[in-house]
């Protein structure tokens, strides 16, 4: 019988394959970008006269996208690597809503509340909801 409760190690399980499936995205989206194998928006030569600049003025010498303007742009090197880090920042949301059903089956309402909750806070801060101005 093991001392670890099964929904944490569902949990670790289920963390431990979603960061190693976004590393390799990471990397594969990086090497797709930095061979050129994936054209990007923005040419990898150019990038050290643009990347110290403010913000602004990067966007406004680049075209770069505001916002999720950045997803129009998958299809692109640069913005290819910008799907990568968002699947992995989801690894946490998957986590949890693969352990929602075990507290449900156990009648743990409360616990599943809460998870619920960090779900719905994880996600509109990621929408970017609360970005006041932007």
């Amino acid at each position: 019988m093991s001392l670890v409760p099964v929904e944490q190690t569902v949990y670790a399980r289920w963390l431990d394959r979603g960061t190693r499936i976004g590393l390799w995205l990471l990397i594969a989206s990086f090497a797709a970008y930095a061979l050129g194998l994936v054209p990007a928006h923005v040419e990898l030569a150019r990038m050290p006269q643009v990347w110290q600049l403010p913000a602004d003025r990067y966007q406004a010498l680049t075209g770069a996208p505001t916002g999720w303007g950045w997803l129009g742009l998958l299809h692109k090197g640069d913005y290819l690597n910008l799907l990568a880090v968002s699947l992995l920042s989801l690894t946490t949301v998957v986590c949890y809503l693969r352990i929602l059903p075990i507290h449900l089956r156990r009648g743990e309402r409360l616990i599943a509340a809460m998870i619920l909750a960090q779900v719905l806070v994880l996600l509109v801060a990621a929408s970017g909801a609360l970005a006041g101005g932007h």
